[in-house]
């Protein structure tokens, strides 16, 4: 899928339009946040949004209902991948080392295990026989009994 760039104010008008996934024109009025855009000025991006391949539209009579084509998850990861490539070099180490100079990520300290927080592996090994003594407890019974009859 390939997909494009928005303007600042195509993907404020998108975060309503993700969350409504199927709508018409009065449900964007109604859920778009103060201030509202006027009616024709949010019609205009609607058409620029689904020539971007944003969104589809069904005709319903005289109106249209509009479905999201690109799901926010996509765009996100869009938007991710051209700022490591714009930016950082193709590079997760330069995004992390960006994030931790401006304060945005913060190395998390290591902390010390405690005998407490450290499970030891032959209880496990012990209730893994178990059921596995059971198991096969219950197979001698059968075997046992089908020998009697």
């Amino acid at each position: 899928m390939n997909i494009n760039s928005l303007t600042t104010a195509e993907e404020k008008l998108m975060t309503v339009l993700w969350k409504l996934d199927s709508f018409y024109m009065k449900n964007v009025m109604e859920d778009h946040p103060e201030p509202k855009p006027h009616q024709n000025t949010v019609s205009t991006y609607l058409k620029i949004l689904v020539e971007k391949g944003f969104l589809s539209t069904t005709r319903e009579g005289r109106i249209f209902k509009y479905t999201v084509v690109i799901p926010y998850e996509d765009y996100r990861r869009f938007l991710l991948r051209n700022f490591l490539s714009q930016f950082c070099n193709n590079s997760p180490e330069e995004l992390l080392n960006l994030l931790q100079e401006e304060k945005i990520l913060q190395p998390q300290p290591v902390k010390p295990i405690e005998k407490a927080d450290v499970k030891p592996k032959k209880e496990k090994k012990k209730q893994r026989f178990k059921i596995a003594e059971e198991i096969l407890k219950t197979g001698k019974k059968k075997k046992r009994k089908r020998n009697n009859l």
